[in-house]
């Protein structure tokens, strides 16, 4: 029997419900990840087929994008790091990253985002916030839904490029 899914599996002990999607969509991101890319080669993960971006930069990004919505969500200001890391995106590190090592990045910042979502009061979910130096305006759930699917599209866009780069890379070597 194939394994249910994390929102198949029922609530999320002592999550408020209306914050129940995002903590599953954000879950199953990570269980997905990790399952999809058991054995994935470091070598490949700078590669961009056809041009699109890479597995690292997608793995990079996962992380990003929840710190930097997430902070958004609390009101707060991006700090330095945080834009060293998006400016670092798509780009390996001078010691060249493990994929190991970004998914540990990535697991890093889930255990942050739901941390933050157990601790978020439901009576701010439609408090204003903006977003970035612009000041666009969203909501506190705003902001955590659009990390939530964000996180599940970029995802899916992972996957794609995985299968593309080892199917690619398998037919090179035979």
């Amino acid at each position: 029997m194939a394994k249910l899914e994390v929102w198949q599996r029922g609530p999320l002990p002592d999550l408020e419900p209306l914050l129940q999607p995002v903590g599953h969509a954000i879950l199953q991101a990570q269980e997905e990840l990790h399952d999809y890319l058991v054995d994935f080669p470091a070598e490949l993960l700078w590669t961009k087929p056809a041009g699109m971006a890479s597995v690292g930069f997608h793995l990079q990004h996962l992380s990003g994008v929840l710190d930097r919505v997430f902070t958004y969500a609390r009101a707060e200001a991006l700090i330095p790091f945080q834009f060293e890391q998006l400016e670092e995106e798509g780009k390996d590190s001078f010691a060249g990253y493990s994929v190991q090592h970004l998914i540990h990045r990535f697991d890093q910042q889930v255990l942050k985002a739901m941390q933050q979502l157990y601790e978020t009061d439901v009576q701010t979910l439609t408090a204003f916030r903006d977003i970035g130096r612009a000041g666009l305006p969203s909501t506190v759930l705003g902001l955590l839904f659009h990390g939530a699917e964000h996180t599940m599209r970029h995802l899916g866009q992972l996957m794609v490029t995985a299968a593309v780069v080892k199917q690619n890379n398998q037919a090179i070597n035979l």
